[in-house]
């Protein structure tokens, strides 16, 4: 693994902060591929990046503010293939919701990219929250669609054998 593939890979991740407390949608082409295939959760699965980017938008547009921090970023390279981990804090605003205006969390992202002609792309993506306190009615922001709070530990989802970054460290 070279230290520039490290590099690369661990700025897309934090772009995709970026891109998503700017509300950029664009930045997302820099940062997955257009098959991508990204599991939020039993109810918030995408696998295009199309619909991914439309999606967002539409869930995002009603914050008035968001803040993501990805961090202890860890990084897998072989060849054309990555796995990344990274740990992850948020926090997203509604101003005057009744019950709360911020709802925050904690959770990570297991990533699979791929390098490709432009750089590398996450091509599939996991992420899981651990942990979330405030007022879960802040993510309600499209009608009739309530946005599923699993929560769940990385050292159940290992044991499961569903954190790929690890099973690429033992294979």
């Amino acid at each position: 693994m070279s230290v520039q593939d490290e590099l690369e890979i661990k700025r897309i991740i934090n772009l995709y902060g970026f891109a998503v407390d700017t509300q950029h949608w664009e930045l997302f082409d820099q940062i997955f591929t257009h098959d991508v295939d990204a599991d939020y959760s039993e109810t918030s699965h995408w696998r295009d990046l199309a619909t991914l980017k439309s999606d967002f938008d539409v869930f995002h547009a009603p914050f008035d503010g968001t803040q993501h921090a990805m961090m202890s970023h860890l990084v897998n390279v072989r060849g054309d293939q990555a796995w990344a981990m990274t740990y992850a804090t948020w926090r997203l605003i509604r101003k005057g919701l009744a019950g709360g205006e911020f709802w925050e969390g904690t959770g990570w992202y297991d990533d699979v990219l791929v390098r490709t002609d432009a750089g590398w792309r996450i091509n599939s993506r996991v992420c899981r929250i651990i942990w979330w306190g405030g007022n879960p009615l802040v993510n309600e922001t499209v009608p009739g669609v309530k946005f599923s709070l699993p929560m769940t530990s990385l050292k159940a989802e290992r044991e499961a054998g569903r954190v790929r970054y690890f099973n690429s460290l033992v294979a």
